[in-house]
């Protein structure tokens, strides 16, 4: 991460989330408070910052425990995966306990930490560290209450921290109504994180919350985050930044009708996909269609089922003529079954997310997304599946939700309300009449591509689903057997007509034949009129030249007479 002039020095915890939210990790060269109440992560987020800097960013670390022994520390750690007796045979963490008995502790005018100095600043030396943990900071001071000297030596631990240039983690304990046992700690130290572990209708849940952090910008809201064989790790809202690369690849949905709505093309490759609809509507069947299509491609599909096992779901897409079972046999799908209520919503979460790593698909079926209303409200649920969309955005993974929409509820809605976050949304509703019920399909939305905005029969057959156009007439919507009934009295129609225009073809064209003789018949006796007539004039002729004859010779024998 590039730093500007003025920019304040960052040390990156490597924790996932918890240096996104503060903008580059904590403040390098001074100390953090993380403080909460027990069992909330406090040395375990600590001991992951001092791990993961020691193996990660070649920062050696040193832990002083005055509560945990060496060989404590290390067995806790080990939960999350790390080996802290090799990485303290590596001389890359050097761990020193530190036991302080109270009653011992006197409060006087001349007490000091000289001694601390003096083990820890050794510790540091052998090490050459630039991480510090003391863990906690309650054991320290215990036995003192006057609140002058404690404020005095606790700048003064600071002030020396600061000084020795290490990026230090000191853990403290939740006071009442503070947010330490002194109350005095967060007000000398440069960053501090508050973590919160609560229980709601029986579901726990915890929450991370940079309190203040000097000299820098972070995020102020409430985190949740969860505590893992991986370590620690958040997942912020506000920390995820709109920037996904997007494709222009399109993939089929499997149903060749659904294709021909989006264009004949599908989906756009690692985009966001709703299907919503009442109960029986064929949801599932949707998702197991498109499962299908991706294993014909060759490509992996990751199916989060929350309600039906494996074999009830492979056992019902054989109905409709897909056999999931292949794709399962050859690697190309897996499926994640759990109830909603087996865990809270953020290890829910967790487990998705190490899911999709570890499985590393093309594509992921969420069904349904409406179970974890029973864990949690519209609210937080929304929350989560806001972190989860991003998250497959940001693999370019294409995700494909199911949200069952309950009877009488608004149908172009969301129980979980995520329909926004959504690239492409499906409706799917029934449709009653005529004694039966029908299912249709409606594509609501579809970003960045043209797509139908025609209503479709939706119908499931033992060959898999098809869409058909529906009737639109002066009755409405029709489908199923009003649809049939209604095609076959249109065709009914239809061949009437036909047969009545090919009977008056049929009499046009005797028509035709009748007039074409008259006119032939009328012909000849017109030709045979004009005959006669001809023939009168050349007799006429033939008379005129004959008179005209007969006077020539008279007129010569008179003459010769």
């Amino acid at each position: 991460m590039e730093k500007t002039k003025n920019q304040l020095p960052k040390s990156l915890t490597g924790i996932h989330g918890l240096d996104e939210i503060t903008g580059g990790g904590l403040p390098t060269g001074r100390p953090t408070l993380v403080c909460g109440g027990a069992g909330c992560g406090k040395t375990l987020l600590a001991m992951e910052f001092l791990v993961r800097g020691a193996t990660q960013f070649n920062e050696p670390g040193v832990i002083m425990s005055f509560e945990e022994t060496a060989q404590e520390l290390s067995q806790n750690i080990a939960s999350l995966g790390f080996d802290l007796d090799e990485l303290v045979k590596q001389k890359k963490i050097f761990v020193d306990y530190v036991y302080v008995e109270r009653s011992e502790i006197e409060e006087t005018g001349e007490y000091d930490l000289e001694g601390l100095f003096i083990r820890l600043g050794h510790a540091i030396d052998t090490v050459q560290a630039k991480r510090v943990v003391l863990d906690t900071i309650e054991t320290l001071f215990s036995g003192f209450s006057n609140t002058l000297i404690l404020r005095a030596e606790l700048r003064r631990l600071f002030r020396w921290l600061k000084n020795k240039g290490v990026t230090t983690i000191i853990t403290g304990e939740r006071g009442d109504g503070t947010l330490t046992r002194q109350g005095l700690e967060e007000y000398v130290s440069d960053c501090v994180i508050f973590l919160d572990q609560r229980v709601n209708d029986q579901i726990t849940t915890r929450r991370l919350r940079v309190v203040k952090y000097r000299g820098s910008i972070h995020g102020t809201n409430e985190y949740p985050y969860l505590i893992t064989e991986n370590g620690i790790s958040l997942l912020p809202i506000t920390s995820l930044i709109l920037d996904q690369i997007v494709s222009t690849e399109r993939v089929s949905t499997g149903i060749s009708g659904l294709d021909d709505m989006m264009g004949g093309k599908g989906f756009f490759r690692g985009s966001s996909v709703l299907i919503s609809g009442t109960a029986g509507s064929g949801k599932s069947s949707i998702s197991a269609h498109y499962a299908n299509a991706a294993g014909q491609r060759g490509e992996r599909v990751l199916y989060f089922s929350f309600e039906e096992s494996q074999s009830q779901i492979v056992r019902n897409m054989r109905s409709i003529g897909i056999d999931l079972e292949q794709w399962v046999n050859k690697g190309n799908l897996r499926f994640h079954m759990t109830r909603p209520t087996l865990y809270g919503m953020e290890l829910h979460l967790s487990k998705m997310v190490e899911e999709i790593i570890s499985f590393k698909p093309t594509s992921a079926i969420i069904d349904p997304v409406t179970s974890f209303l029973a864990i949690a409200d519209e609210k937080d649920a929304k929350s989560l599946f806001l972190r989860l969309v991003d998250f497959l955005k940001s693999n370019q993974i294409t995700s494909l939700f199911t949200s069952l929409t309950a009877g009488g509820a608004i149908l172009e809605a969301t129980e979980v309300g995520i329909s926004s976050l959504i690239d492409t949304w499906l409706l799917l509703r029934d449709l009653e009449g005529n004694g039966e019920r029908n299912r249709a399909l409606y594509l609501i939305k579809s970003r960045g591509m043209a797509h139908s905005n025609q209503v479709r029969e939706f119908r499931l057959t033992d060959h898999g689903a098809e869409l058909v156009n529906v009737y639109v007439g002066p009755k409405g919507v029709l489908t199923g057997s009003a649809r049939l009934v209604q095609e076959e009295q249109d065709k009914a129609a239809q061949l009437a007509q036909y047969q009545e225009i090919s009977q008056q073809q049929t009499e046009l064209e005797r028509n035709r034949k009748t007039i074409e003789a008259k006119i032939t018949a009328l012909r000849s006796e017109l030709e045979a009129e004009q005959a006669k007539v001809e023939m009168n004039i050349k007799q006429a002729q033939t008379r005129d030249a004959l008179l005209a004859l007969e006077r020539g010779t008279m007129a010569t024998n008179r003459q010769t007479d």
